[in-house]
C-alpha cells in the first residue's frame, strides 16, 4: 500500500499540512528566470495601451514613455496586490499577472480627445471608476451563482477564442503592421513555436517549465540575425527614473467619462470573473465565492491606483493563464517575482526598451501554444457536461460560442448600434457570458450551487489551505481506489 493509500482519513495537523504547490516558494533563481518569463508574455500588451493612447490624442514622445513606464510601474504593483493579497480584503492570491485592459481603449480616447478634460479626464474617470467598482465586488460577486460548470466551460473557451486572435495578429507582426503577414514573420514565428514544441518534449525539468523564454529569446537571435529588432531609443532612455503620482497633472472627473468608464470596469469584472475560474481549473484549487470578491476588488483598487499614477484600468492578462497552463507552474511567487520585475522595469526605462523591441512576431509563436491552452481548458470543461440527457445543453453551448465569436468575425456587425454600447457589444467574452447565463437559466433553471468550494468562516488561513489540500488529497485516494 502506497504513503498516500495509508494517509488517516481525519483532518490532519496544521503544522502537518503539506505545501501547496500554489503557495510553494522555489529558489531565487527560478523565481527570477520564470517572472521574467511571465514578463515577456504580457509585456506587449501592457504597452499597447498607452502606445494607443499617445497615437490617437497625438501626445508627445516623453509623455508617451511616461505613460509606458507608469503603466509598467502599476502593473507591477498591482500583481503584487493581487498574488499577496491583503487579508480577507482583496487580493486572490493565486498566480495571476495584472495589467491594463484592452475593454477601455475605445472609451478613454473619447474622453481623451474632449477638448475640456483631456487626458486628465481619463485618468479622473479611472479613479472615479475603481473606487466605484471596488464597492461593487461584493455584488459583482453574488452572480456566481449563475455560473455552473457549464457557463463557466463557455466563458473559458471564450476567452481561449478571443485571444488566439491575439496570438495570430502577433504571429504576423501585429495589428498595424505595414507588413503584416510578411513571410520572414510567419517563419521566425513557426520556428518560435517548434522550438517550443522540441524543449517541451524532450526536456526535463525547470528546462521544460522555461521553454516558453527559450523559446521568445531563440526568436530575438534570429530576428537580430534578420535584421528584423529596432533598438531606437534605446542610447536616449535613462538609466532610473521615479514614478510619482499625477505627474501628468491634476486629474479631472467628469460625472458623465465616471459612469461610461464604470459601465466599461463592470464588464471586465465579468470577465476576470472567468479568468479566475479557469485558473482555478487550471491549478486544481476549488474557489470560494469571497475568493473571486477579493480578486475583483484588486481591479477596483488596481484601477484607482492606476488612475492616480498615470496610468489606466487594470485587471487580470488572460495572456498569463495561458502560460501558468503550458508550464504547470502554480506558485503564486512566481508571478510576485514577475511583478517587482515590473516595477524595475518602470523606474529603469533603458530595460523597458530592450524589452520592447522584441517583434511581435517572435511573441506570436509562443502565444500560439499559450493561448490554445487556455482554449483547451474551456474544452475540457465543456466534454463534462450532460449532453446524452440533457439536450438543451447543446443549444446553451452552441448559441453561446456562436454569439461570443460575433464580434471577433465581424467587425462591423454592431457598427450602427449607440456607442455607448460599443464596448459590451464588441466583447465577445461579455456577449458568450450574457448568452450562456441567460440560456441557462432559461432551459435549466437557476440552482444556488455553484461548483465553488465553500469559504470557512472559523478557521484561519493557514487552516482554510490544510482544508483545501485534505480536500485534494481524498479526491485523489478516490480517483486511485477507482
Amino acid at each position: 500500500m502506497s504513503t498516500l493509500d495509508s494517509r488517516p482519513q481525519t483532518l490532519p495537523q496544521d503544522n502537518a499540512a503539506p505545501t501547496d504547490e500554489v503557495d510553494r516558494v522555489l529558489s531565487p533563481a527560478k523565481l527570477c528566470i520564470l517572472g521574467l518569463q511571465h514578463v515577456l508574455v504580457m509585456y506587449a500588451g501592457a504597452v499597447a495601451v498607452p502606445l494607443m493612447i499617445g497615437d490617437r490624442l497625438g501626445l508627445d514622445k516623453e509623455t508617451v514613455a511616461l505613460l509606458i513606464s507608469s503603466d509598467l510601474f502599476c502593473c507591477g504593483v498591482v500583481t503584487l496586490l493581487q498574488c499577496l493579497g491583503v487579508g480577507r480584503f482583496m487580493g486572490i492570491r493565486l498566480p495571476v499577472i495584472m495589467s491594463v485592459t484592452f475593454a477601455a481603449v475605445t472609451p478613454m480616447i473619447a474622453i481623451g480627445l474632449n477638448p475640456d478634460i483631456g487626458l486628465t479626464g481619463i485618468f479622473g474617470a479611472t479613479i472615479a471608476a475603481g473606487a466605484i467598482t471596488t464597492l461593487l465586488a461584493p455584488v459583482i460577486g453574488r452572480l456566481i451563482p449563475l455560473f455552473p460548470p457549464l457557463v463557466t466551460g463557455v466563458v473559458i473557451t471564450s476567452i481561449g477564442l478571443s485571444i488566439i486572435q491575439v496570438g495570430i495578429d502577433w504571429a504576423a507582426g501585429g495589428k498595424g503592421n505595414p507588413h503584416y503577414g510578411a513571410p520572414v514573420y510567419l517563419c521566425i514565428s513557426f520556428a518560435v513555436l517548434l522550438f517550443i514544441l522540441v524543449v517541451t518534449r524532450f526536456a526535463k525539468g525547470f528546462m521544460s517549465n522555461v521553454a516558453v523564454l527559450l523559446g521568445i529569446v531563440f526568436g530575438f537571435v534570429l530576428s537580430l540575425m534578420v535584421n528584423e529588432v529596432n533598438l531606437a531609443g534605446l542610447h536616449d532612455a535613462k538609466w532610473f527614473a521615479i514614478v510619482t503620482p499625477m505627474a501628468l497633472g491634476t486629474p479631472v472627473f467628469d460625472p458623465v467619462s465616471i459612469l461610461t468608464m464604470t459601465a466599461v470596469l463592470i464588464i471586465v469584472f465579468i470577465e476576470s470573473m472567468g479568468m479566475f475560474l479557469a485558473l482555478g481549473e487550471i491549478v486544481g484549487r476549488k474557489l470560494t465565492s469571497q475568493d473571486i470578491v477579493r480578486g475583483l476588488r484588486v481591479d477596483g483598487v488596481g484601477t484607482l491606483f492606476g488612475g492616480l499614477f498615470n496610468s489606466f484600468p487594470h485587471t487580470s492578462f488572460s495572456q498569463n493563464v495561458g502560460l501558468v497552463s503550458v508550464t504547470r507552474v502554480y506558485s503564486r511567487w512566481v508571478c510576485v517575482a514577475a511583478g517587482i520585475i515590473l516595477i524595475l522595469f518602470g523606474m529603469v526605462p533603458k530595460m523597458a526598451v530592450l524589452v520592447a523591441s522584441i517583434p511581435q512576431f517572435v511573441l506570436g509563436g509562443a502565444g500560439l501554444v499559450m493561448f490554445g491552452m487556455v482554449l483547451a481548458t474551456g474544452i475540457r470543461i465543456l466534454a463534462r457536461i450532460n449532453y446524452t440527457t440533457n439536450r438543451y445543453n447543446l443549444y446553451i453551448v452552441a448559441i453561446s460560442l456562436g454569439v461570443g465569436m460575433t464580434p471577433m468575425l465581424s467587425h462591423n456587425f454592431f457598427s450602427q448600434f449607440p456607442a455607448m454600447l460599443q464596448p459590451l457589444l464588441h466583447s465577445g467574452i461579455m456577449l458568450a457570458t450574457f448568452s450562456a447565463v441567460t440560456l441557462n437559466l432559461f432551459f435549466n433553471g437557476y440552482h444556488p450551487q455553484t461548483g465553488l468550494a465553500e469559504e470557512p468562516s472559523c478557521v484561519s488561513g493557514k487552516s482554510v489551505r490544510t482544508v483545501r489540500m485534505w480536500l485534494l488529497l481524498r479526491k485523489v485516494k478516490k480517483n486511485r481506489d477507482e
